[in-house]
This record gives structure tokens, C-alpha cells and sequence, in this order.
């Protein structure tokens, strides 16, 4: 087959770089807006902070300046331009402006591991010994876990560090290496890791040697709580049962990971919107944060009519022009980019309100209707992954709390009636029940659905579960409990 050239013309539509930097922006939350805008003034010096107390055009700079306007003789961007050189050998740009960048944050905390190690020095260990624990130590998991057999460690030790050791040389260097903090640490299972902690906290009490019996004895029973055959078994009343499970309940399944849990660095949420009810009456504003006062350089105006007299006869004052003119446009998009993003934000979440204003007004979430990211997309007349952009990582502050946006959209149900409701109202009736319900027998996802029924609301066992599933309630008798 004979290979052809031929012309062809056709539409295609684009974003242009401004309509990109909006996009961009109108997800980032109120928290990471700050540090944007602080490096985009890094960046731009024609770019600052304040408002602008004058309006000017610098639109049309192609065509006339005034001749009196003073030069700016503290700048020459020759300095800066060299002419002998190419631009190749200066620069070199591998990607594209619209690539996101990616910063890996280090930690400037101690492992779980190094902390675990610093307990080793403390310890009479020889050589060998100390090698193996360090060894061991290396091998748990993040929740403290030795998820390897002491086989493979003892071929670990053979082949990679040239040492001839004994599983049960291994095994007493991990007993010991379990009698490091916290407690719990280097268990090969659940079971033993609540042993270990158990056995600690023994001091001659009856519930936690209770405890104990059942964690040694009777665990596979404990997991599944069939509680009934526990008691029988140990001959002891409920009250002393629940006791000992309550002892239990306390003791860390992670004793790594509570380490970490200890230095993670908790982010503080600050809303990107305030809605009050105020007699009767709803109002919304934006956080102030999300409308910095930002102005354009007059400083790099003055330079742009300066250098633009002698562009015609100098290339230098030619790229000078060229520089100023760039930056003066990036800063002045920029700043309709944050305009834009302000207009945008309050428009949708104004259509937000409006939409679900009973439940503004009330808090209730049975009041909550069906709402899906095109029914905003069709009040505010735009595109549904503009709306997906607004809603994603924004906060808004109410008289009940602070809400993500995506607490407020939820699909449709209906019921007997033929009436819409939104799925929201159906979790809240869900949660209501389980919470009520008695906790020794409690309601599976047949009678939870039989409920359901008799209220009106059309929904099936298996939509039922999923529903649980989604509020992270488990299955009834992972629920059951000894009052």
C-alpha cells in the first residue's frame, strides 16, 4: 500500500493557558492557595500584594506611550540578557508548563525502628546477639508485626551476613526484643500481641487474669464473640465476662503503629465558605482568604513604556521589552484567574444553598434532597467538571459544623409514593436504628431491611448492606455486646 500525503482541515477546541490556570486554581483548597499565591509573586516580580489603588491600561502598548513617563534607571535587564549566548545552553525544559509538581515530604521523625534499636544499646547483648535483633527489628511492620518465619530468618542471617545461627538462637532474641516498649511489639500474630501486653499489665487482678484465660484459650470464640460458649466454658457471669472483654477492648492490636500515630502532624481544616442562618434568612460569604487583595507592578509598567521608545532600534531594549511585557501579562491573568476563581466558588456554592436550603436552615438530614453534580451544573450554566473541581477539597462552615461539599451531594431513592429522597436520609434512618437497637441480639441486614420497608422506602438486603458498609458499621454479630 502506497503511502499518501493529503491536507486536511478541522475544528478542534483547546484550552488556552489562562482557562488551564483557572482549572488549576479552582481546585486548590483555601490552605494551599496561600502558598500558591506566594510563589507566583516569587516568581513574577511584576506581581505584588495590595490593592490597586489605579486602574491602568497596558493593554495596547504596541502602539503609543507617553513620552514623560520617568525611566526606571535602578533596572537594566541587560544584565541579565546575553546576547553572545543561545538559549540552549542556559536552559533546558523536559517538561510541559501544565505538569503538576510533585514534592516528597521527608520526615524529620525517628522510625519506629531506630526507636526500637536505641532499647537495644540498653541490653547486655554480644555481638552476635545484637546483630540478630537487629536483624529481627528490621523485619517488623509498621503495626509492629514479625510477619516472617524465624527459618527464613536464620537463612536471611546465613546468606547475607555470613552468621550461623539457630532458630532457637532467634527465637530468645525475640523474646527479648518483645520485652522492648511498647508493649506488644515483635508478636507474630493478634493472639500474641495481646498476650504480650496482657501478661504486662498482670498484678494479681481477677478481670485481666480473666483476660488472659480467654486471650490464651478461648480467642478463636473471642474474634467471632460467641460469648455464650465462653462463659459456659469459663463458669463465669456476664458481668465478670464483660469485665474481662472491656480489659481486652483497651489493649493496642497496633502497638507500632501507635508511634507513628504520636508524631503524625494533624492538617487543620479552614472552610472555604461561611453559612449562617440569621433570622430566618441564610447568608453566605467567602473566607477572606480566597480573595487576596493583589495589584500589578507600576514599577514594571514604567519600564514597559520605557523600553517599548527604544525597541524599534535596539535588540536589547527589544528583549527587555519582550521580558517586562511577559511578566506583566502572567501577573495580570493571574489575577484574573483569582477573580475568576472567586466568582466561580460563590456562584456554585450560592446554587448549593439554594438547593438544599431546608437543610440550611434546619441541620436535619432526613431534610437533605437528591442532589448530583449535574443538577448544579445546570443552574449555574456550567460544565460538571467545573462543579467536580469546586466541590472537591472544599469545606463550608455552618451553624452545625464544617462540611465538605461533597457531604451535600448523595443519588436519589424512591419510595412507596413515587416521592425522590436522597440516599442521605435513608443511611441517617440506618444509623438511627442501629444505634437504638439492643446490643445483645442485634439487627441484621434482613430485619434492618424489613424496617426500611415499612417506612416506605423501596430497598433491597444487598443495598442495605452496602449502605452499612459505607457508614463502616459491621455485620450484626460483630456488633453484639454483653450489657
Amino acid at each position: 500500500m502506497a503511502l499518501k500525503q493529503q491536507l486536511a482541515q478541522r475544528l478542534e477546541q483547546r484550552l488556552s493557558p489562562q482557562q488551564i490556570q483557572l482549572m488549576k486554581l479552582l481546585q486548590v483548597p483555601t490552605m494551599e492557595l496561600d502558598q500558591r499565591i506566594k510563589q507566583e509573586i516569587e516568581e513574577n516580580p511584576a506581581l505584588e500584594e495590595g490593592a490597586d489603588q489605579e486602574e491602568d491600561d497596558f493593554d495596547n502598548t504596541d502602539d503609543e506611550f507617553d513620552d514623560d513617563t520617568d525611566n526606571d534607571d535602578d533596572f537594566d535587564l541587560s544584565d541579565y540578557l546575553d546576547d553572545d549566548s543561545s538559549d540552549y545552553k542556559t536552559q533546558a525544559n523536559n517538561s510541559s508548563k501544565d505538569d503538576e509538581e510533585r514534592v516528597i515530604p521527608l520526615s524529620g521523625e525517628q522510625s519506629f525502628q531506630e526507636k526500637l534499636t536505641e532499647q537495644l544499646h540498653l541490653l547486655d547483648l554480644d555481638d552476635k546477639q545484637f546483630l540478630i535483633a537487629d536483624i529481627l527489628i528490621g523485619n517488623l511492620d509498621e503495626s509492629g508485626y514479625l510477619n516472617r518465619d524465624l527459618e527464613a530468618i536464620v537463612d536471611d542471617l546465613a546468606f547475607s551476613m555470613n552468621v550461623e545461627a539457630t532458630e532457637d538462637e532467634v527465637a530468645v532474641i525475640l523474646s527479648l526484643i518483645q520485652e522492648l516498649d511498647p508493649a506488644g511489639v515483635g508478636a507474630r500474630n493478634l493472639q500474641e500481641c495481646l498476650l504480650l501486653q496482657i501478661k504486662r499489665k498482670q498484678d494479681g487482678d481477677i478481670v485481666r487474669y480473666t483476660a488472659k484465660k480467654i486471650l490464651q484459650d478461648f480467642f478463636d470464640e473471642f474474634t467471632k464473640k460467641h460469648y455464650d460458649k465462653i462463659a459456659k466454658k469459663l463458669e463465669i457471669e456476664d458481668e465478670d465476662l464483660k469485665e474481662a472483654i472491656d480489659e481486652i477492648l483497651r489493649l493496642n492490636p497496633k502497638p507500632g503503629g501507635s508511634m507513628r500515630e504520636s508524631a503524625k502532624n494533624y492538617q487543620q481544616i479552614i472552610p472555604d465558605f461561611m453559612l449562617f442562618e440569621n433570622e430566618g434568612r441564610l447568608e453566605l460569604s467567602l473566607n477572606s482568604r480566597n480573595a487576596p487583595e493583589l495589584k500589578v507592578s507600576k514599577e514594571y509598567e514604567s519600564m514597559l513604556r520605557s523600553y517599548a521608545e527604544g525597541a524599534k532600534s535596539s535588540k536589547s531594549d527589544k528583549d527587555a521589552l519582550t521580558f517586562v511585557r511577559q511578566k506583566l501579562d502572567s501577573a495580570k491573568w493571574f489575577i484574573d484567574a483569582i477573580k475568576q476563581r472567586q466568582q466561580t466558588l460563590l456562584l456554585t456554592m450560592d446554587a448549593i444553598m439554594n438547593y438544599q436550603h431546608p437543610y440550611f436552615l434546619t441541620g436535619d438530614e432526613t431534610k437533605l434532597r437528591p442532589m448530583i453534580l449535574k443538577d448544579i451544573a445546570d443552574i449555574v450554566e456550567l460544565d460538571i467538571s467545573t462543579i467536580s473541581r469546586v466541590a472537591n477539597s472544599k469545606y463550608v462552615q455552618t451553624n452545625f459544623g464544617i462540611f465538605p461539599l461533597k457531604y451535600f451531594f448523595s443519588e436519589s431513592l424512591s419510595t412507596d409514593s413515587g416521592e425522590e429522597v436522597s440516599t442521605r436520609e435513608v443511611k441517617k434512618i440506618l444509623s438511627e436504628a442501629i444505634e437504638a437497637e439492643e446490643k445483645r441480639n442485634p439487627l441484621t441486614d434482613e430485619k434492618l431491611m424489613d424496617l426500611l420497608n415499612e417506612r416506605g422506602y423501596n430497598i433491597a438486603r444487598r443495598t442495605v448492606a452496602k449502605y452499612r458498609e459505607q457508614l463502616n458499621i459491621p455485620v450484626a454479630r460483630m456488633r453484639k455486646e454483653l450489657k
